[in-house]
């Protein structure tokens, strides 16, 4: 399986959003970035403060030319669940994300062991991806701790456009 790759073309990514637009990859046109993030799903209590914290830093991403979205494989249903009970109304939030897709971002996949887990779900992933759809960060998780801090992350987009410091990590 080939995985993404910093200054390779993202692979197609297109879901629906709980708003009832559609979000397609390669229509997003950022001044800089677009900041994708993958989440567990409903289920996932680090998931709900991962998003919170997107989501009130959600202006500062902005302010930065970053377009944020965040996406998971659970139902339209749970996505919804998610949005209310988490109160992300100022995120876009996607929902349905299929397992073809999750694996062709080199997601891990879990299956569900507990009450309330889906059947399946991908586990965290992030990615960085450039005005020209090309991969500039990605981090992938195979668990729900250890991904990157967003604080600090904004503060890298800072670097990054200040230094025009370029994507690293192309070879495999």
């Amino acid at each position: 399986m080939k995985r993404p790759t910093p200054k390779q073309t993202a692979p197609d990514l297109k879901f629906n959003l709980v708003n009832g637009d559609q979000f397609s990859l390669t229509e997003q046109n950022p001044k800089n970035f677009t900041l994708v993030v993958f989440y567990r799903g409903l289920h996932c209590p680090i998931c709900k403060k991962y998003l919170q914290q997107l989501q009130d830093l959600q202006p500062d991403f902005k302010e930065r030319g970053v377009q944020v979205v965040a996406v998971s494989m659970d139902s339209e249903k749970r996505a919804r669940l998610s949005r209310q009970k988490w109160e992300l109304s100022n995120l876009d939030l996607g929902y349905e994300l299929d397992e073809e897709t999750a694996r062709n971002w080199a997601l891990y996949l879990s299956k569900g062991v507990k009450d309330g887990e889906p059947d399946v779900f991908s586990e965290p992933g992030l990615f960085l991806i450039d005005s020209t759809n090309q991969i500039y960060y990605s981090a992938i998780n195979s668990n729900p701790w250890g991904r990157p801090y967003l604080p600090s992350f904004v503060k890298a987009i800072d670097f990054i456009v200040s230094e025009d410091y370029p994507a690293r990590g192309e070879m495999l």
